[in-house]
């Protein structure tokens, strides 16, 4: 991404791992030696890339409302039964791969938001990719929630993303001086 060219290698490291690795296959998710479906669910699968400073993703969720219903009750397989495919499931929270790969679809990135402490967050809100990205998003939580919640969350991020963003430009004038 052209966002990362100029970043120092320690914050793009997590990326170039998993995105320009021939490694990109099954096993990114799924172990080597247990490609067992039901592991390749556990939220923790997506923590091995989803974690640490270019990546905090993992840490959001682990301290979120849904990641603390996951940690307190993943043991339990009457409220996570991962052996369920994810399009049969009925878990007491989400898991990562519950939001993420909906209904089982692979494709990871479909069901993403453009929000990162990495530049994307002044991509075009007015766009309509950006709206239909919005959309589904949304949708997603709407299993759950009502479509209202959502939306209020939405918002809610799309002014963290104006505020960080003020503050960001604010550092590095400070800096500059």
């Amino acid at each position: 991404c052209a966002w990362s060219i100029e970043r120092p290698p320690g914050d793009t490291a997590g990326c170039t791992f998993c995105h320009t690795s021939s490694e990109e296959r099954c096993s990114t998710c799924h172990q080597r030696h247990q490609f067992d479906p039901k592991v390749a669910r556990k939220s923790e699968q997506s923590k091995t890339c989803h974690w640490g400073k270019d990546h905090r993703d993992w840490e959001a969720y682990d301290i979120s409302i849904h990641g603390t219903v996951y940690q307190v009750n993943k043991w339990d397989p009457t409220q996570f039964d991962l052996t369920k495919k994810l399009a049969d499931a009925d878990y007491v929270g989400p898991t990562c791969q519950y939001c993420h790969m909906r209904g089982g679809h692979h494709n990871v990135q479909r069901l993403s938001t453009v929000y990162t402490s990495m530049g994307m967050s002044i991509a075009d809100r007015g766009a309509p990719l950006w709206k239909e990205k919005r959309d589904t998003w949304a949708s997603v939580c709407d299993d759950c929630h009502s479509p209202k919640f959502a939306r209020e969350n939405l918002q809610a991020m799309d002014e963290a993303c104006k505020d960080a963003g003020l503050k960001y430009t604010e550092t590095f004038k400070v800096a500059e001086n």
